[in-house]
């Protein structure tokens, strides 16, 4: 545009005052022609509604927008998060869309509560430094906006901290300032409380609507870091919490509620990278508060800082940096490499796309070819045995191998030369997960995307926030919708389903609502012969009742990218003492979790069948199921057999992770626990003669189970290969 420095767009002023929120915006480095708009941006949806901006100083420097905060609700259908673009006419006549940036001021006073429902607006600063809205129900806000650590090792911090939309009924009886830290290698973390008093904050009267809350939302407090290194005599780096207990003044308890870890943005203003060095008992000792460069966490080191300790220190760090560079190095040549071959073998790709189409040639994988399992198989066994006509071959890990070898099923090796000839030509794939982004699909390929499960937890566009490693949730969602828009045909469950996957996915194309072919097998094997040979092929005792727990993953928690932890709450020797005469429990973990149990102290008891080929003859084996958020219930549902939800994390998962699609609390095909002491009890219950199915069963299985009649492979086939006959 012919200007040295960038045009920025930034926040000065914000208000929400009777149903409207109005935004004062400067404008600096560029001169409009035209008055400019406002763009808000649905985070979710992309979807996006504009608004005017009307100038209010003659040189043109300042703008202003009034929204009516119904119209906001509306767009993100009262939650979710929007974002502020300013759409302008330059001089040169270009269009240009630039993002608000914020002024860093405290806005998050500047929240407001929709009484009718019960929904805060709540304006915040990005990491990036740039203005958002969020739409929620419940938050602790907390911020410091004074540090200051003198040389004689006192820490005073000052700031405020208030939870958004607490319960009338709780009022707070004590708050603390936590540092929190693991001590060396021990379980317990390490924590320090500090009292905090209330300190009225009349400096943010401009901020607030609620003028009474500025007499206790502040806090001021001292820490002696000296006197608390002198106490641990330890090397330690803590992370600082607000902590309020309330007192229930309806059920008379105490509830105890912990903000997240502090956030602390380095301003003009606030500087929060200091340190000092001071003489201790223990020697001379260095103290120093930071903040995280990506998380912006506070947080405070204290060391040991000996002239010896300093040379060690120095010589070890000098040799973790030389170490870290080489490693560097090593993995930048290395990804390089890989990124060259990746590059090659994808162009091998596009150009092997372009030979004649090989007629009839249908690929099949399941789970990124790990298994023979799922939709995929169901639809092969039934095209091997009805349509020999056709060549059916199988896309393989070369890891997992072994099945396809023993059963003599055709497979070829995935991203192997001969992989990528026979893809690249073949007529059709038939897939249950994503592939990689980089596989392009050639224009002769019919590519029949079967999914993997009836959702639960909300899927791609639909989710709030990403939490999974290696990606962000933008850049999720549109690798998500990217692959999808690959996808010939999509198989659904049912109509509940259907609707979920044309939105999350944003998939436009063929829709087969036909059930999921692998569940034929539940409903046309369901027999005393076949559970019992299977029980034979499995090594399961035939005299005992057999339980399978099968929970998902969790998005946060995890060792790398598609590698993912997973912590078994479930207490085995519990439920050995109690039900070890008469059942069995068989593990089933999801094929993105990377544990592998020791199952030996449990010997005859617990079996780990979690690379098992495939599940469904796992749920023909067993009795009772144990799950929390999978998918698998919907399935085992067809039984029509006892389930139970273990889920001792249901509020994390719920309104951190993923959030559900409907009412899992009160819709659920069997009762949620939370201890193990009560799986134990439902598992009793179960034995008894008068037990029956829950109510919500009934229910459940019209919506979710009326179309798994045994013949979905078959509605499936005749829709993409007979379509033409």
């Amino acid at each position: 545009m012919g200007i040295e420095n960038p045009v920025r767009y930034k926040l000065k002023h914000l208000s929400i005052e009777e149903e409207k929120l109005s935004i004062t915006i400067s404008c600096e480095n560029i001169t409009l022609k035209e008055e400019p708009n406002l763009q808000i941006i649905n985070r979710k949806t992309k979807e996006d509604i504009s608004v005017p901006l009307k100038k209010i100083d003659e040189l043109g420097q300042q703008y202003l927008a009034v929204m009516d905060i119904h119209l906001l609700s509306a767009h993100v259908q009262n939650k979710g998060c929007l974002d502020f673009y300013v759409n302008f006419l330059s001089d040169e006549s270009d269009i240009s869309k630039k993002r608000l940036k914020s002024s860093l001021e405290p806005i998050e006073l500047s929240h407001y509560k929709d009484e009718v429902n019960n929904i805060i607006f709540f304006p915040y600063t990005t990491k990036k430094g740039n203005f958002s809205l969020k739409l929620l129900v419940k938050k602790f806000v907390t911020r410091i906006d004074d540090i200051k650590l003198t040389s004689e090792g006192i820490l005073k911090l000052k700031g405020f901290a208030f939870r958004l939309n607490a319960a009338e009924s709780l009022k707070i009886k004590e708050k603390y300032l936590i540092l929190r830290m693991k001590k060396g290698n021990d379980e317990e973390p390490l924590i320090m409380k500090y009292e905090l008093k209330d300190l009225p904050r009349y400096d943010l009267a401009e901020y607030v609507n609620e003028q009474s809350s500025l007499e206790s939302i502040g806090f001021d407090v001292e820490l002696n870091l000296k006197s608390l290194y002198e106490e641990l005599n330890t090397q330690l780096v803590f992370q600082f919490y607000i902590q309020f207990i309330y007192e229930n003044t309806t059920a008379g308890d105490e509830i105890i509620s912990t903000s997240k870890p502090i956030k602390v943005i380095k301003t003009e203003q606030l500087n929060p990278n200091q340190f000092t060095v001071l003489t201790t008992e223990k020697g001379p000792a260095r103290f120093h508060v930071f903040t995280k460069k990506k998380t912006k966490h506070f947080q405070l080191r204290m060391n040991d800082y000996r002239f010896s300790t300093r040379i060690e220190y120095f010589v070890k760090g000098k040799l973790k940096r030389g170490a870290a560079f080489i490693r560097r190095r090593k993995n930048k040549l290395k990804k390089s490499i890989e990124k060259r071959i990746q590059n090659s073998y994808k162009a091998g790709f596009k150009m092997a796309g372009k030979l004649p189409v090989k007629q009839k040639l249908v690929m099949f994988e399941s789970f990124a070819g790990k298994q023979y399992s799922c939709n995929p198989r169901a639809i092969y066994e039934y095209m091997k045995k009805e349509m020999p006509e056709y060549q059916l071959c199988w896309s393989v890990n070369s890891a997992y191998t072994q099945t396809f070898e023993e059963k003599g099923i055709p497979y070829i090796e995935r991203f192997s030369l001969k992989w990528l000839f026979a893809m690249a030509r073949a007529e059709y794939w038939v897939v249950n997960s994503r592939m990689p982004l980089w596989i392009p699909k050639p224009e002769h390929t019919t590519y029949v995307q079967t999914w993997h499960g009836t959702p639960l937890k909300r899927l791609a566009v639909d989710m709030d926030e990403v939490h999974m490693p290696g990606t962000n949730t933008e850049k999720y969602k549109r690798n998500f919708t990217t692959e999808a828009s690959k996808w010939d045909y999509l198989i659904s469950p049912n109509a509940y389903s259907t609707e979920i996957f044309a939105r999350a996915f944003q998939f436009n194309k063929t829709m087969i609502e036909s059930g999921y072919p692998r569940n034929d097998f539940l409903q046309t094997d369901n027999s005393a012969a076949v559970i019992k040979a299977l029980k034979e092929k499995m090594k399961l005792p035939q005299d005992k009742k057999v339980i399978i727990y099968a929970p998902t993953w969790r998005d946060d928690q995890f060792y790398k990218k598609g590698k993912y932890k997973f912590d078994l709450d479930l207490d085995l020797h519990q439920l050995r003492e109690a039900i070890g005469e008469d059942y069995v429990i068989i593990l089933r973990m999801h094929y993105l979790v990377a544990e592998n149990f020791d199952l030996g102290p449990y010997e005859g008891f617990a079996y780990d069948f979690s690379n098992y080929e495939d599940i469904r003859e796992l749920y023909m084996v067993s009795d009772l199921l144990i799950t929390d958020y999978s998918s698998v219930f919907f399935d085992y549902a067809n039984l029509k057999r006892p389930m139970l939800f273990y889920v001792p994390d249901i509020e994390t998962y719920r309104d951190k992770l993923r959030g559900f699609y409907f009412d899992f609390e009160k819709e659920a095909p069997g009762p949620l626990v939370k201890e193990t002491g009560d799986v134990v009890k439902w598992v009793k219950e179960t034995e008894s003669e008068a037990y029956t199915l829950p109510q919500s069963f009934g229910p459940f299985y019209e919506k979710f189970c009326y179309l798994e009649t045994g013949e979905s492979s078959e509605k499936v086939v005749d829709v993409v290969f007979r379509k033409n006959k």
